[in-house]
């Protein structure tokens, strides 16, 4: 069957125009922007310091009261869509307060959590019944769906910890869900756990596979830093990242959840990386020491405390600015997600095939 082709002439110059009022377009004058020929993010490299952050989460805390303490929260924004609140990629981060003898209404969403905790002692988050007390450096992980709520049982002092979620991914899959435990708590309600009593240690519970996301709630800071000492005098070493070791779920070896990654690595003192670029986003969070971060050509000199981001692509190494300290960094990636699409890349500066 032939079917004739319309009889009236062709106008290219108003063509785009009276197709854009049916919602369509013509894919030859957009492919280039919406098509790109290699990865093309619009997150830009960029460091939040936290010596300038800091005394804004003080403030904030004398003013941001009653239920809007619950997202008392400091978002970083990425200088290349300030309108997408997203640190890098799809990879949100921001700096929460919690101050003395505050508690936050327990709830849960679709959207899994990384917490890296900065400073302030009595701080605690209690996830499925896991009570688990917080301090500086400790990593807590909060998969999507679970109840949990936080909070500072000290005298004085904040406590402030690093949001790191797939909030941004979340939302973009339109598949966000929020939702407020009708008791304001869980912990009457839910039988008392211990994800590190139970998971923590050489031996395993016999119930792994039924565990996507980490059931090991708490990664405390001695433990992960003693573990990277060991690796490092092992010989553990990758040439790009350092010494460097993955926070692992227990139940299955993979990612902490299934969409975001988290690494520690330690920089030698005066190591410099070699340089490489891999699809997937990292936010990275100085744990400790100084140094500078090179990436797309851009010096990012950082310090305990600071936040910085490589996008997707972007070409980057680390260097250790001390000649005598080490220098360890926190990393929360979008590995995982890329992994489990299929598109994970990685390019070193030695020519390889993609």
């Amino acid at each position: 069957m032939t079917t004739a082709l319309h009889s009236a002439a062709a106008d290219p110059g108003t063509f785009d125009e009276r197709l854009a009022r049916f919602h369509a377009v013509g894919r030859w004058s957009a492919v280039n922007d919406d098509q790109p020929w290699t990865p093309a993010p619009r997150s830009r490299p960029c460091m939040w310091r936290y010596a300038n952050l800091r005394p804004f989460v003080w403030e904030a805390a004398q003013f941001v009261k009653g239920d809007a303490a619950a997202l008392r929260v400091l978002t970083h924004l990425n200088p290349g869509h300030r309108d997408y609140e997203a640190a890098c990629g799809h990879l949100y981060s921001g700096l929460q307060a919690l101050k003395p003898h505050e508690s936050m209404t327990c709830h849960r969403h679709a959207a899994s959590a990384v917490r890296f905790v900065h400073e302030g002692r009595g701080g605690w988050t209690a996830v499925d019944g896991d009570r688990i007390p917080v301090s500086a450096g400790d990593v807590v992980v909060t998969p999507g769906r679970l109840w949990h709520e936080h909070g500072n049982d000290a005298d004085d002092g904040l406590v402030i910890w690093q949001d790191l979620t797939n909030d941004p991914l979340v939302n973009t899959l339109g598949a966000t869900f929020f939702e407020l435990h009708p008791d304001r708590t869980h912990l009457t309600s839910t039988p008392a756990r211990d994800s590190l009593a139970s998971w923590g240690g050489l031996l395993l519970p016999d119930t792994r596979r039924r565990h996507p996301a980490s059931p090991l709630h708490s990664y405390p800071w001695d433990k992960c830093r003693e573990s990277l000492r060991s690796a490092a005098r092992c010989g553990h070493h990758d040439p790009y990242d350092g010494v460097v070791l993955e926070y692992a779920n227990p139940a299955t070896g993979g990612p902490v959840t299934p969409t975001t990654g988290c690494r520690l690595q330690l920089l030698q003192p005066g190591e410099s990386t070699l340089a490489h670029r891999h699809t997937g986003s990292v936010v990275y969070v100085v744990a400790e020491g100084q140094g500078t971060t090179t990436i797309d050509g851009t010096d990012f000199a950082w310090s305990a405390g600071d936040t910085f981001c490589v996008p997707s692509w972007a070409r980057h190494h680390h260097t250790n600015g001390s000649e005598t300290g080490e220098a360890v960094l926190f990393s929360a990636d979008e590995f995982p997600l890329m992994r489990a699409l299929g598109l994970y890349a990685e390019q070193t500066d030695e020519p390889t095939e993609i």
